[in-house]
């Protein structure tokens, strides 16, 4: 594997496409190690992508952009600034939640930024915000979407070490408020010093908050849908995201009546190459992954590891760092399908709970996404506003700070969250 390890870092810094990049690498595998037979990565290509629970990627995939294109997400905005608009750096409070009621809905954190910088960007600027401050915290924000449900990333997470999605779905739901409200406080305190200005010069009445609640209440009922329904057994997560695809359309199409057949073919036409990048992603990595088990890399790294420490927060922290660097060189879902066979059985192995680590390890790899050099999130909402990355790293530090002191909570006291699907589901 050190072979491939090598290759693998050598197309990363040519600048070949991660999908690329892993295929290539994995194939080095099957060259220098002649006992095993060429059949085994078509093999593993294939049969990777026939699994019933994986469905869920693509359906959600193609749910979120039925639901962007039906006007939700403009009455979310709507609902966000009325809840938020009367606190200083109002349009800052409006990015995270917004975050945090969009992560039932796109469920990806490099959309949700791209989409929250793109439509609050621009206003933030002409109220006075730096660039960094608004790349900083659009970005930032996104990482809510980890573990609210559906996240696409949690569903990953579930596929690939064979957890109960459900209980992720539940127990996601208090460390994303959390954020959001971690977030919110660091944002509010810093445009509080700067003097950022409000957008509304009084809090909501009661009747406005009423009227714009109602306004979005279709977006804000489809994840509490969602998880009844997978918790009762009215459908299994894979087929969750099929009624979210129809649940999304009929929406859309009956209820809003904003969905154009010109529209449709614009959300059918982008859910292809999402899911395409997607999958290309999955068959790549089952290769990769094969070769990682074949070579007992983690059990290597499993005794290096507890070689360090035997107490098991100690390694989860060193495994949130370990995450942490490589998310700053490679995509989330990368991420998410390589390191999560290495590190869920050392960690099962000092009695964690895999949804606890699961929560944990989700918010990390999702965290590399804002950071240089090849965060997707960051580059998104940088790209969007041509914001400097040197603004945006410097602009986003007291959002780190916070975040990993929050990621240093849910490991050490797991029973914040960890209670809500112990009750529901046992």
């Amino acid at each position: 594997m050190i072979i491939v390890a090598i290759l693998f870092l050598i197309l990363l810094f040519l600048g070949v496409p991660l999908a690329y990049t892993i295929g290539i690498s994995s194939l080095a595998f099957f060259i220098v190690t002649p006992d095993v037979a060429w059949i085994v990565p078509i093999q593993k290509m294939v049969s990777n992508t026939q699994s019933f629970p994986l469905l869920a990627v693509p359906f959600f995939v193609l749910a979120g952009n039925l639901m962007n294109e039906t006007g939700i997400t403009r009455r979310l905005v709507r609902f966000s600034t009325v809840l938020t608009g009367h606190l200083a750096g109002g349009l800052a409070l409006v990015s995270c939640v917004l975050s945090t009621l969009m992560g039932g809905v796109s469920g990806s954190a490099c959309a949700d930024a791209a989409m929250e910088t793109r439509i609050l960007g621009p206003s933030m600027l002409k109220r006075g915000y730096s660039k960094g401050y608004s790349c900083a915290i659009n970005a930032m924000s996104s990482l809510i979407t980890a573990t609210i449900p559906p996240g696409v990333g949690l569903i990953l997470y579930g596929v690939t070490g064979e957890v109960s999605i459900g209980k992720l779905f539940l127990a996601g739901v208090i460390p994303g408020v959390l954020m959001c409200v971690i977030l919110m406080s660091t944002s509010w305190g810093i445009a509080k010093k700067r003097g950022y200005p409000v957008e509304n010069d009084r809090p909501p009445k009661l009747k406005e908050v009423g009227k714009s609640f109602i306004d979005s209440i279709w977006a804000l009922l489809f994840p509490v849908i969602l998880i009844v329904g997978i918790r009762f057994g009215f459908f299994t997560a894979s087929e969750a995201g099929a009624f979210a695809v129809v649940y999304a359309f009929i929406i859309g199409k009956f209820v809003y009546k904003e969905m154009t057949f010109k529209g449709l073919i614009k959300v059918v036409r982008t859910s292809l190459g999402d899911n395409g990048v997607i999958l290309f992603i999955i068959m790549t990595s089952s290769i990769l992954g094969y070769g990682i088990i074949y070579d007992k890399v983690p059990q290597n790294i499993a005794v290096v590891i507890t070689g360090l420490s035997e107490n098991k927060y100690v390694v989860m922290i060193i495994i949130c760092i370990f995450v942490f660097i490589a998310g700053m060189f490679m995509e989330g879902t990368v991420n998410t399908l390589l390191l999560t066979p290495i590190f869920l059985p050392i960690v099962e192995g000092f009695g964690v709970d895999p949804v606890h680590f699961g929560i944990v390890f989700m918010t990390t790899v999702t965290l590399g996404g804002m950071t240089p050099p090849v965060g997707t999130a960051m580059y998104s909402s940088c790209a969007i506003l041509q914001c400097p990355i040197e603004q945006y790293t410097k602009e986003s530090l007291p959002f780190f700070a916070a975040v990993f002191a929050e990621i240093m909570l849910l490991i050490f006291a797991p029973q914040i969250f960890m209670w809500l699907p112990n009750l529901v589901f046992g």
